[in-house]
């Protein structure tokens, strides 16, 4: 079994940073690709952020382009999401994937190219 535990959710005031985190363990794996979707209240799961665990390649929704920035630990298996100059449209549950299946030619942009996902992390910025 396969899990994912992120943390680094929290409440923050418009402008502020926050600095996501995503471990996965369990039995041996594959890792292909990570991302980072959210889901605010009422909305469908959106893309935010992904990264291609062999070459690094990383990929992002345009509402983050400039304020969000995924990386890697490859040794630990661990994924980030640094956040920074937050509004309070960010505001959202924060959900991090994991992609154990070779699948070429999808996206890391989308939702049935991950395998595993986390319980999610609650983001909440304030104005």
């Amino acid at each position: 079994q396969v899990q994912l535990v992120e943390s680094g959710g929290g409440l923050v005031q418009a402008g502020d940073s926050l600095r996501l985190s995503c471990a996965a363990s369990g039995r041996a794996f594959s890792n292909f690709a990570m991302g980072w979707f959210r889901q605010a209240p009422g909305k469908e799961r959106e893309f935010v952020a992904g990264i291609n665990w062999s070459d690094g390649s990383t990929s992002y929704a345009q509402f983050g382009k400039g304020r969000f920035t995924i990386s890697r630990d490859n040794a630990k298996n661990t994924v980030y999401l640094q956040m920074n100059s937050l509004k309070p449209e960010d505001t959202a549950v924060y959900y991090c994937a994991q992609r154990q299946r070779l699948r070429v030619g999808v996206p890391v942009s989308w939702r049935v190219g991950y395998d595993y996902w986390g319980q999610g992390t609650q983001v909440t910025v304030s104005s």
